[in-house]
């Protein structure tokens, strides 16, 4: 679960990392209240969606009178942003961000992520802040350094103190440098976090440490232990198919191709859009109904199915284990009658009441196409999508 900069900065203040002082506001009318309770001559307004890139994209700038900030405001509400990390598609900006500016000396890179191949977490850091980190590493991958964590100890302080002078910080600075780094792990380990990125971390003329943006993500498979966590949630900023998914406690997700896929088991939905891509095609989504399925929630995963515009056909492929093929039949009849099936469906079904749901599939009606086998499945589904073509 991603979350906005400015909730980030408040969780932040409860671990005493250094933040500049800001206030959300979702409208003009809040500017005025939120200019009053920024003490400073220099303010940066800044656009508050779920990605990278805001300031290349022109929702980030700075004001450096009131007028300034209210225009700024007014510009940057309501458009849409798009950089290389939303999709040509974009991100409506409906939050801004107005912080206090400061005084910057030096731009670094940091960032706290799960190191799957050393199965720990790891730094990142680097010298060259307020830069894309892609482009860093391509160009420059020298300036990049890492440091891993053993779990088992933490963090320790003169592991903090080294990758701080590895940066190139120097003197109080990278001691004060150390001391956020020191923080960021600490919130990472008791939130239960996938990556603390930020970028730009600034050393201020005044000799200051401070976070400037920031990017925040949490282990979703841990958010029921942070009921406070999972209240900055923003689904506004999800995929809706996404969200209607979660509430049935479907694992879906949305992707670019052209062929829906209603699957039961992870490792069968993979193989699925495995083989679709094998032959010339590629999945519309990622969706696993689960071994526990039943009509509703078979019938619920259908729909969003169908809510896709850019879905040419349908492959269903159940293996009956716990969950029963009549079932997945059940309910595939009914969100097609429902909704009207308008594409060509694919049905590959094995296991347990496999003749049952193919009676169910046969007698309902609807033009379905059978299958005998993954193989066969993959060919007439894609055979469908190129004759529709």
């Amino acid at each position: 679960m991603n979350i906005h900069e400015y909730q980030a900065k408040q969780v932040f203040k409860e671990y005493k990392i250094p933040v500049l002082d800001g206030v959300m506001v979702t409208s003009v009318d809040e500017v005025d209240a939120a200019i009053k309770k920024l003490d400073t001559k220099l303010w940066v307004v800044k656009a508050q969606i779920h990605a990278g890139g805001r300031g290349k994209a022109g929702g980030v700038k700075l004001a450096k009178t009131a007028d300034e900030v209210k225009q700024l405001t007014q510009e940057i509400l309501g458009m849409t942003l798009v950089t290389h990390q939303t999709g040509p598609e974009g991100k409506e900006v409906q939050r801004v961000y107005i912080e206090s500016g400061c005084n910057i000396k030096s731009e670094y890179y940091i960032a706290c992520v799960v190191d799957r191949a050393s199965s720990s977490v790891s730094f990142m850091g680097s010298s060259e802040g307020g830069m894309d980190i892609e482009e860093v590493a391509e160009k420059t991958p020298e300036k990049i350094v890492t440091s891993k964590v053993d779990p088992a100890v933490g963090l320790t302080a003169f592991q903090a103190r080294d990758l701080a002078f590895d940066m190139g910080f120097e003197g109080k600075a990278a001691i004060k440098a150390s001391s956020v780094f020191m923080k960021l792990y600490q919130m990472f380990i008791e939130k239960d976090a996938e990556m603390i990125e930020v970028n730009p971390l600034v050393e201020t003329a005044e000799g200051d440490v401070m976070v400037l943006d920031a990017k925040v993500s949490f282990d979703s498979n841990a958010l029921y232990r942070h009921p406070d966590m999972m209240e900055l949630r923003d689904i506004t900023e999800e995929d809706p198919a996404e969200v209607e998914a979660q509430k049935y406690d479907l694992a879906f997700i949305k992707l670019d191709g052209n062929i829906g896929c209603l699957v039961n088991g992870a490792g069968l939905a993979m193989s699925t859009m495995d083989i679709i891509k094998l032959h010339g095609e590629n999945p519309a989504n990622f969706l696993d109904v689960g071994g526990g399925a039943n009509k509703e929630k078979v019938t619920e995963a259908f729909k969003i199915i169908l809510q896709d515009p850019s879905v040419k056909a349908i492959l269903v492929n159940i293996f009956g284990g716990i969950m029963k093929c009549d079932i997945i039949a059940e309910g595939v009849v009914a969100a097609s009658k429902e909704l009207g099936l308008k594409v060509p469906l694919v049905v590959r079904l094995a296991g347990t009441n496999v003749e049952k749901g193919k009676e169910i599939l046969a007698n309902s009606g609807l033009d379905i196409t059978p299958a005998t086998n993954l193989q066969d499945a993959a060919e007439k589904v894609v055979a469908a999508v190129k004759g529709a073509k």
